[in-house]
């Protein structure tokens, strides 16, 4: 039976058969994301709506919603995706640009990220992660023979990660815009373009991102307080110094699950770019470890997989892998890294556990891929 033809009561049996370690860092990782949401929100969920369980019911639609997503992508060929990638780029592009028009994107902390569609708030820059990796990949398979050339290899793509960053900026999202180019220079990189032709887009890339952040006030603001955070405790330092004492606070076995100080109003927005920072608080250096190594076993499959469709002749499915792998790790180093202290501060969520619609769906639909990928490279041999 085709694969895309299984019936639907099976779906979930193949998805374990293929994959278990896969599905199961996953589904671990969801299922933990539901219950600290829920412990990071109580307070400020009661406080505006009178709901103690407002944020978990909504985590629970979007996760919903995420995994028919998730079911229908994991149905479909990869096929389709290398046909429509380059559509997916001109969409989201259309998307960037339409979150900037006044009264249609929506203004929230300073950020115009968001097109409110009354029912849910769509943030254009989740989807543009993955409609990057699909078309990027498409583009690193058919060119595969050329991009030892400078202008196939780097200055093409360059041309186009330049336009997504330029409107990510925009908005401003300059964490999203870090991750984007990171991954796609890992995935050229992975892909076999010349050395030093990748080390010089890094070194430019390097050098633009430096240049933003000085000329940025509110950027060099922040990488301020990320190397100085106490100097200025209750200003520019805040979010960080709250993220540490969070840490502190919990040590090695944490101060217990629903016992965290720092979501009391302390720590901002505990429920999506700090909830790393409530984890560590209420379960401590156990519960931290347990995350971190779920992403790296998601990590770690991606690449194998990536490896068995290499073997198998599958240049866009290893490709495609391959950036998935990079944007999780990518992502969650950057989140765990500011709510530790050791990187200056992003608005990044945690892929799989932070309350959001667009991120949620992200998460899940990028994961489906992957499995979709192991699911056909299983058909010409078995993943190690």
């Amino acid at each position: 039976m085709n694969r895309s033809n299984a019936p639907r009561s099976g779906l979930w049996q193949e998805l374990l058969a293929t994959d278990p370690y896969l599905v199961g860092a996953i589904g671990f990782l969801m299922v933990f994301g539901l219950v600290m949401v829920y412990s990071a929100s109580i307070a400020i969920a009661q406080q505006d709506t009178g709901d103690p369980a407002y944020f978990l019911l909504h985590q629970i639609a979007n996760v919903i919603v995420a995994l028919v997503a998730g079911f229908a992508i994991v149905r479909t060929p990869l096929l389709f995706w290398k046909a429509v990638g380059p559509y997916l780029l001109l969409a989201g592009l259309a998307l960037l640009m339409i979150v900037l028009v006044p009264g249609i994107g929506e203004r929230v902390n300073g950020s115009t990220r968001w097109i409110n569609l009354r029912v849910i708030a769509v943030q254009p820059s989740e989807f543009m992660k993955m409609f990057m990796l699909v078309y990027v990949a498409g583009y690193l398979t058919r060119r595969r023979d050329e991009l030892h050339n400078f202008v196939q290899g780097i200055v093409l793509i360059g041309l186009v990660l330049g336009v997504v960053g330029v409107l990510l900026l925009k908005e401003p999202d300059f964490g999203t815009t870090v991750v984007i180019s990171m991954t796609v220079f890992g995935m050229m990189f992975l892909a076999g373009v010349s050395l030093w032709h990748f080390l010089s887009l890094g070194v430019a890339g390097l050098g633009c991102m430096a240049l933003l952040t000085v000329i940025s006030p509110y950027r060099l603001g922040r990488v301020s307080s990320f190397l100085h955070p106490w100097a200025n405790a209750y200003g520019s330092g805040f979010q960080l110094t709250q993220s540490l004492i969070a840490f502190g606070h919990g040590g090695l076995w944490g101060a217990g699950l629903g016992e965290s100080v720092q979501k009391l109003f302390y720590l901002p927005d505990p429920q999506t770019d700090f909830l790393f920072s409530i984890v560590a608080e209420e379960l401590g250096f156990i519960a931290v470890l347990a995350v971190i190594g779920m992403f790296a076993i998601i990590v770690i499959r991606a690449f194998r997989i990536a490896a068995e469709a290499e073997r198998s002749g599958d240049y866009f499915a290893a490709r495609l892998a391959e950036g998935i792998g990079l944007l999780f790790g990518i992502q969650a180093i950057v989140n765990m890294g500011v709510d530790m202290g050791v990187l200056p501060t992003k608005g990044l969520t945690l892929p799989f556990m932070s309350y959001g619609g667009s991120s949620t769906l992200l998460s899940v639909g990028v994961a489906a891929l992957l499995m979709r990928i192991a699911m056909e490279s299983r058909t010409s041999g078995a993943i190690p």
